[in-house]
């Protein structure tokens, strides 16, 4: 069993809505609550893996007040305090900002690992192993590490990694590949996606390790929009952060930005469920191509994905449709179009964007 970091904390970003999920994922049940990746909810298999690193009181959800009680409801009892709640939502810089500089008022040699409550990840321990790796080269290489993904299709709803010079992690991790990063490069359109994996790029994972004395460092230098704020948390008003901060991604405010940034090349298989076309990754097809959860009964029917845990669907002589039932509504689409859902949601009144009549919807990126 591998020696606990004593001064590592993992936060896990539990604070979207998963839009490209409707009608399964709404406000008060986003996609983090369903399970899409195996037999229970995405976020409760996030912690257990983030449990073997650290204990309950170095693990906390950061996530909006309407989903506290929740995501509690779904994890183990001992991980039901830790919590971090945002006032209000402002993007991971903010938020990432805030938890970085909580922690370093606890533990001045805190390490962060951040984490998304949303992935897949498999096999288990080359993940684990991947996330040792990079909380090593931050401590050593005072620098703020994001893991990077060999990419397996040319995936346009991801950013990308341009590696550079290479580093030497040392024992016991010198079998991870980890280098500077050259640049990010955003979401990019099909051409330059295939152009990217010709040319050794590789996917940006989100998932971020570093010092939280560096990363606040980093912050004052280089996110000027994030720093101007930061008196506020030192004056204990953190409703005013987050009531005067201005939204921005922790890529945006601060990797894009500085010259400190590292990466480690993942060991495992990831998968970050960004739409239904997720399931097919995850779950295993039928000798039709036919994917479901849920009772499906398709007759003649090919290359389909059917959500319907709850219901029962017949699918006759159709082929490459999603269908997905949940919360009373049936919705029905092209496959090709389930990364479009984001733009059917802004033609649909609010009843039915927001079935269950909980919070609104959070930004429009999430």
């Amino acid at each position: 069993m591998a020696v606990r970091d004593p001064h590592l904390h993992v936060i896990v970003l539990a604070g979207g809505i998963g839009a490209r999920f409707w009608p399964a994922s709404t406000p008060s049940v986003p996609k983090q609550l369903l399970p899409l990746g195996g037999d229970r909810p995405l976020i409760r298999e996030t912690v257990d893996r983030a449990l073997r690193l650290v204990p309950p009181d170095r693990l906390a959800i950061l996530t909006g007040s309407h989903l506290r009680g929740p995501i509690a409801r779904t994890l183990p009892p001992e991980t039901g305090k830790s919590f971090l709640v945002e006032p209000r939502p402002r993007g991971t810089g903010p938020a990432l900002a805030w938890a970085a500089w909580t922690l370093a008022r606890q533990d001045p040699e805190a390490i962060l690992l951040s984490l998304h409550s949303d992935h897949v990840v498999s096999p288990e321990e080359e993940f684990l192993d991947s996330l040792r790796a990079a909380c090593h080269i931050a401590r050593t290489e005072d620098s703020l590490v994001t893991l990077a993904v060999p990419p397996t299709r040319p995936e346009t709803g991801y950013g990308y990694i341009r590696p550079g010079a290479v580093l030497e992690p040392g024992s016991p991790w010198d079998r991870f590949r980890a280098f500077r990063v050259r640049s990010f490069v955003e979401k990019p359109d099909v051409e330059r996606a295939r152009r990217y994996l010709r040319d050794g790029f590789l996917w940006n994972s989100g998932i971020f390790a570093w010092t939280a004395r560096r990363f606040l460092e980093e912050v004052r230098i280089h996110a000027p929009e994030v720093a101007t704020h930061l008196p506020l948390l030192e004056a204990g008003d953190t409703d005013g952060f987050f009531r005067t901060v201005p939204p921005i991604s922790v890529d945006e405010a601060v990797l894009e930005r500085s010259g400190r940034v590292a990466s480690v090349e993942a060991t495992f298989q990831w998968d970050d469920v960004g739409t239904w076309e997720a399931l097919r990754r995850t779950r295993t097809a039928d000798g039709d191509g036919n994917v479901a959860l849920g009772a499906s009964y398709p007759v003649a029917a090919q290359n389909n994905t059917v959500f319907a845990p709850d219901e029962t669907v017949v699918l006759f002589g159709v082929e490459g449709l999603l269908v997905v039932r949940s919360g009373g509504i049936t919705l029905v689409a092209s496959r090709e179009r389930a990364g479009e859902l984001k733009e059917l949601l802004k033609a649909l009144p609010e009843a039915l964007r927001n079935p269950d009549g909980g919070h609104p919807h959070r930004n429009p990126e999430e």
